[in-house]
């Protein structure tokens, strides 16, 4: 049998007597760290134990300095079927080994048995007057990187071992709390003399000189510390309550429509800009669009914002198997062809017709032509050269000067969409994005009107009392000055 004691946060007078009357039984002992405060009283009591301190400095990480203990405890117990195992605190509190040793003991059939102890938490808890059913945390330091954390319940943040440590401690709590967010460093709880628990504003956490292997850290319940998702839905909840805003409680999916694609509009525009102050308040309303469809879905009973994650989650893991399991790629046009396919399957899409119905009707028109026009293409319905192309749009100009002049509005219509569909396609062989393409020139549009504006108001003039001839020529003063401006840069 291997017996798993646990040696208490530091004091001995927290080693119970069932533990005591394990290690002092004449089966082989053995300890996790010689780093602990009730070492010397266990060697005082003539109690003969072997450490594994030497594999933290010859094995690579703690997770094979883990494993290597509990394999070899394993060995051990071949060789001395009477084997006790002895760690700081209580054995199934942040003791990874421990872990390891029980499931390699389930999967030999190899007896154990754990001997509770007093652990670092429970101590911590008296000294700060913890109630954990208002809700605790524990993180172990090495894993703080792969955990939520909540400013809703206290957590406490073990193995702070060095500097090092802590300023990795530090850069995890910061990305969400605020940096001047009061916690408690502790250290050696529980052992008389050696005990320190004090407050510090969490940016000094890791400029503390006494940190070592019994350093821990508790960041209490901080709800007015920044603000997160949560804080979002919750707003949300309370504008759509019945004591809420008026404006918000009216809205609806449709009456929302028109919002989401300004504000996603706004968010492309501070892309544009290069403004990472604005992308970050348009990329909020965007995301507050997200969040009030989801309050009004929770309302009517169909979906909630957990449903809305949910499904972009599992897309993204089922649209990536390059990445979530096994399927090899070489390049992202892999990536995307693989996307299609899992998308079509995802879809049931029998036709490819059906691909193309798919394709959102209330995308920008150039946007929805492009991607038409590209999902052709996959198939071998395309021009094969530009040329084609270009020649396609001389052609649907002259069916449009044909028919200008009838009172026909339905085909003057259907020629002039034939005619802007093959100068997508011409943008499309070009590489160049048609939406970006005729934006650009609006704005070049609307800078030389602006000349010719600023250049009539300083001649004393009105536009309206300008003729087309007048404003051509400051038109065309203005491109000058545009092409001299090109050649100036070059």
């Amino acid at each position: 049998m291997i017996k798993i004691v646990g040696l208490g946060p530091g004091a001995k007078d927290a080693i119970t007597l069932g533990t005591l009357e394990v290690l002092k039984s004449g089966a082989k002992v053995f300890l996790r760290t010689y780093k602990h405060p009730n070492v010397e009283y266990l060697k005082s009591l003539g109690i003969d134990f072997k450490t594994y301190d030497e594999k933290y400095d010859t094995l690579d990480s703690f997770d094979e300095v883990y494993a290597s203990i509990a394999e070899e405890l394993m060995k051990e117990h071949d060789n001395n079927s009477n084997v006790v195992y002895a760690v700081p605190g209580h054995p199934l509190v942040a003791e990874k080994s421990v872990g390891n040793l029980i499931k390699l003991c389930e999967e030999q059939g190899v007896e154990y048995q754990l001997y509770p102890a007093v652990s670092f938490i429970d101590v911590i808890m008296e000294s700060l007057k913890l109630d954990p059913v208002e809700g605790l945390k524990v993180i172990d330091a090495f894993d703080i990187k792969n955990q939520v954390l909540d400013k809703r319940i206290g957590t406490i943040i073990t193995q702070v071992y060095n500097k090092f440590i802590a300023s990795e401690v530090k850069l995890a709590l910061t990305d969400y709390y605020k940096d001047d967010t009061e916690i408690y460093f502790i250290r050696a709880a529980g052992v008389k003399g050696e005990e320190s628990i004090r407050k510090i504003p969490l940016y000094d956490l890791d400029r503390q000189e006494d940190i070592d292997h019994l350093t821990s850290v508790f960041v209490p319940k901080s709800l007015d510390n920044n603000l997160d998702f949560t804080d979002l839905v919750q707003i949300m909840d309370t504008l759509r309550c019945e004591d809420g805003c008026p404006w918000d409680r009216e809205q609806t999916h449709e009456s929302l429509k028109r919002y989401l694609i300004e504000e996603c509009y706004e968010a492309l525009e501070a892309i544009d800009e290069k403004d990472d102050d604005m992308l970050v308040e348009e990329l909020g309303d965007v995301l507050l669009q997200v969040v009030f469809h989801a309050q009004i879905g929770k309302e009517e009973g169909f979906f909630d914002i957990k449903d809305v994650i949910k499904s972009v989650s599992n897309k993204m893991i089922e649209r990536h198997p390059h990445i979530f399991g096994e399927v090899k790629v070489e390049n992202s046009n892999e990536v995307l062809a693989n996307w299609d396919e899992i998308k079509k399957k995802e879809k049931g899409f029998e036709t490819y017709t059906e691909e193309l119905r798919h394709i959102g009707k209330n995308l920008p028109a150039l946007m929805r032509a492009e991607k038409v026009q590209g999902k052709a293409k996959k198939v071998g319905f395309d021009w094969d050269k530009v040329e084609d192309a270009l020649d396609k749009v001389f052609e649907e100009f002259q069916e449009v000067k044909d028919v200008y002049k009838d009172k026909n509005k339905a085909r003057i219509l259907e020629e002039v969409g034939d005619l802007i569909f093959a100068a997508v396609n011409v943008a499309r062989f070009l590489d160049i994005e048609p939406e970006n393409a005729l934006n650009y020139t609006i704005d070049k549009f609307i800078n030389r009107f602006e000349y010719i504006e600023q250049s009539a108001i300083s001649k004393g003039m009105n536009l309206k009392d300008m003729t087309l001839e007048q404003m051509d020529t400051l038109w065309e003063e203005a491109k000058q000055k545009k092409t001299l401006s090109k050649k100036k840069e070059i």
